[in-house]
């Protein structure tokens, strides 16, 4: 499907009941997405890039008490920060597709 193989921007976060699960899931997102804090994450990929980063993790989690959210970003959505930035001064992020920078 060529649909498929364009590229979106996914926030996905988390919360996680116990501390062994939450450090496992943390390690195995960063295979799949690029961390903005310790447990919301970007995901910048196709539907099936989505779809396998949360089979992956859904591994791992208990459902029963553990919650992990994703949210598909608009490609021309309002983009803000308020508050201390991530990078340091004079580092900017690129590598985003043109659709959602």
């Amino acid at each position: 499907m060529a649909a498929d193989r364009t590229a979106q921007a996914f926030v996905i976060g988390y919360d996680i009941s116990d501390p062994r699960r939450l450090l496992r899931v943390h390690r195995r997102m960063c295979r799949h997405a690029a961390p903005l804090e310790y447990s919301i994450f970007l995901l910048v990929g196709s539907e099936a890039d989505k779809q396998r980063c949360l089979e992956d993790v859904g591994e791992l989690i208990d459902p029963r008490a553990d919650d992990v959210r994703c949210y598909a970003l608009p490609a021309r959505g309002f983009q803000g920060r308020i508050g201390r930035a991530s990078l340091p001064t004079g580092i900017l992020l690129t590598g985003l597709p043109a659709a959602i920078a």
